[in-house]
């Protein structure tokens, strides 16, 4: 017995019998339907007391039964035809409140008339007008304000309940896209933000409110008021801020080590749930400190549509980018080549779930080798080529020049004589701007491709030969490319530090894959042959500013947190890059961000011989042969912290 009693008692214990309110799932129809019915006999009441508290004949037919069924089936009526009952009661709007007075106005214009129609004809009345006014317009207070009651309790009790896992606000702004921001966050389940208010630059409405939230004035600086206000995190929701005025603001944030997040431009059409969805943290792509370049694209619809496209390198990130965005101005064909096999089927699967016209055909094939290429030109017939195949690691190609000259040099070689041969109409090189005045291998090679393929131009040019266009595109970092260091600093923070820098001083101009890509497009569509483009980057980034920056975004304290760390510059890195050499000039072009360099051209048939020399050398592996090589061709490569500055002298 009384083993039965203390299993009993840990039975009782372990069961809950508390009562939760965030636990509650949501009431079914009829549920909310009985308690309107109940509001609308609670009005009926209310108004029989009040008119014999005054003294006034409350009914004039003496069938209160008939009277009552009468007036609470067309109540429920026009509850149906308005879907009032509908509703989540937690989550009613201003749309609900709309629906309420749309049914009680109906109900009662309804019974008016039904009233004036039965006193007319029958001569007499079902109920007195006043009454009838009287109880539909409790009715209604009744049945908006017990949906405001419950909305509020639900509100307030979750939001205090959940105070660890939600994240106060101040919302940047006051005008239209802010507003509809802050509603949005509102109607958020489950909630992630509690607005605590706004703040408006103009300092014009800080006597006001908006939507029962105060305005504050910015008056000092944001962290202070994010300080005042008990705030977490900035919302940036104000559309008109230039580029600068959000850096500042970020930056100032960040250095108090409050987040920040940012919502784009909202527009009229969309709904909270997907206004609340944009809501997301400020990434460092959104900190360069340039606008972002837009492109006319109805030049290059006009060139690509109908054709027959070719990428190489089209697994990468670069490629792959271009594969997409090739493939929104509808070519007719999309060869996709590459010799990494898992990331090209998963690239070709991805464009498959568009179901487009575009036939898209995947090639595992090495650039290197030139009668596989041959064969897939000879398959295709290309009409553009976008040649974005390269090996881009500066330390590995350091150790391994040959293959970089195999793939760098020879695979591009490759692909120009074979555009040539099968009369392709642009080929677009994807190069870098670590080309110009190369410290390493790798930058090396990458300005004998860019020789080759300009020389081979002007020499066919030369010859009247109606021929390829070959252009070149020249740009530094991209953010967020196989092997760039954001993704690696993204890696070594979640992995808790610390973050290596080769140098504290090191600087790099970054860009974003898509604008890289769109860059690579316009390029091939404005360019008449020979030329090598070159992108208007904006402000070098220093990059112990970026690790620092990235740190902050992720809620971070550099240095207490996350430690950096100084390794030392690798093998042929520069502490800078640049974009052009040192006696080279620029054109411009019909776009303020796009020039041309204006480098000096070489002779085909020297730098075609010399090239050959050094696939040959290559192929014997004899490294310091190949280097010297290579400084033969590309007389400013000056090695930089390697083993080859012995070559320079």
């Amino acid at each position: 017995m009384l083993k039965v009693k203390t299993v009993f008692e840990q039975a009782i214990k372990k069961a809950s019998f508390s009562f939760n309110v965030k636990n509650l799932s949501y009431l079914p129809r009829w549920i909310i339907l009985a308690l309107d019915v109940f509001m609308v006999f609670l009005s009926g009441f209310l108004s029989y007391l009040l008119l014999k508290g005054i003294g006034l004949d409350f009914l004039v037919s003496s069938n209160v039964p008939m009277i009552s069924l009468l007036y609470v089936s067309v109540t429920v009526f026009f509850f149906w035809v308005f879907r009032t009952y509908s509703g989540i009661i937690r989550h009613s709007t201003f749309i609900d409140a709309v629906k309420l007075f749309m049914a009680q106005s109906s109900t009662f214009l309804f019974l008016l008339l039904l009233n004036t129609f039965w006193n007319i004809f029958i001569g007499d009345k079902l109920f007195l007008n006043t009454r009838l006014f009287i109880t539909v317009l409790l009715t209604f207070c009744f049945l908006l304000l017990y949906r405001i009651i419950v909305k509020m309790v639900f509100e307030n009790y979750i939001n205090e309940s959940k105070n660890n896992q939600i994240t106060k606000v101040l919302l940047y702004g006051t005008g239209a896209n802010a507003i509809a921001v802050a509603s949005a966050i509102q109607m958020e389940s489950p909630a992630r933000f509690k607005v605590v208010g706004f703040i408006d630059r103009a300092s014009k409405n800080t006597s006001k409110r908006i939507l029962d939230l105060p305005i504050v004035e910015q008056n000092k600086p944001v962290p202070v008021l994010l300080r005042h206000k008990g705030a977490e995190a900035l919302i940036i929701a104000d559309d008109s801020l230039t580029n600068e005025e959000k850096f500042d603001i970020v930056d100032d944030c960040l250095e108090f080590n409050f987040k920040v997040f940012s919502t784009p431009k909202i527009t009229d059409f969309e709904d909270k749930e997907s206004i609340s969805r944009k809501i997301k943290n400020v990434q460092i792509s959104d900190l360069l400190e340039r606008q972002p370049i837009e492109l006319d694209n109805k030049t290059i619809s006009g060139q690509i549509k109908g054709k027959t496209v070719l990428i190489t390198g089209a697994a990468g990130s670069i490629g792959s980018e271009i594969a997409w965005q090739v493939h929104a101005f509808e070519p007719a064909k999309i060869i996709l080549v590459d010799q990494a096999e898992t990331p090209l089927h998963h690239l070709s699967m991805e464009i498959d779930k568009t179901y487009s016209s575009v036939l898209v055909r995947s090639v595992i094939a090495d650039i290197r080798d030139y009668k596989v290429m041959e064969s897939v030109f000879k398959t295709y017939r290309p009409n553009f080529v976008y040649h974005a195949a390269a090996y881009k690691h500066v330390p590995l190609m350091e150790v391994n020049p040959a293959q970089a000259v195999f793939t760098n040099v020879m695979g591009t070689k490759n692909l120009a004589d074979l555009a040539v041969a099968y009369n392709v109409e642009r080929f677009v090189m994807v190069s870098t701007d670590k080309a110009v005045n190369p410290s390493n291998v790798m930058g090396a090679s990458k300005r004998i491709a860019e020789k080759y393929v300009q020389s081979l131009f002007l020499y066919l040019n030369r010859s009247r030969v109606i021929t390829t266009k070959f252009i070149t595109t020249r740009f530094g970092n991209v953010l967020g490319s196989n092997g760039s260091v954001v993704p690696l600093f993204t890696q070594q923070i979640a992995n808790g530090g610390p973050i290596t820098i080769t140098h504290p001083e090191i600087i790099r101009y970054f860009m974003t894959i898509p604008e890289a890509c769109q860059l690579v497009l316009e390029a091939g569509a404005m360019g008449n042959g020979g030329e090598i483009f070159i992108f208007d980057m904006g402000k070098p980034v220093k990059i112990i500013d970026l690790a620092t920056k990235m740190i902050r975004l992720a809620g971070l304290r550099p240095e207490k947190d996350i430690k950096i760390q100084i390794i030392g510059l690798r093998p042929g890195e520069k502490l800078y890059e640049e974009l052009l050499n040192d006696s080279a000039k620029t054109l411009p072009t019909h776009h303020e961000k796009i020039m041309i360099a204006q480098d000096a051209f070489d002779d085909y048939e020297i730098v075609e011989e010399k090239v050959s020399q050094l696939i040959s050398i290559a192929k014997g592996f004899l490294v310091e042969d190949i280097v010297l090589k290579m400084k033969e061709i590309v007389p400013e490569f000056r090695s930089m912290n390697s083993t080859y500055e012995t070559l320079d002298s």
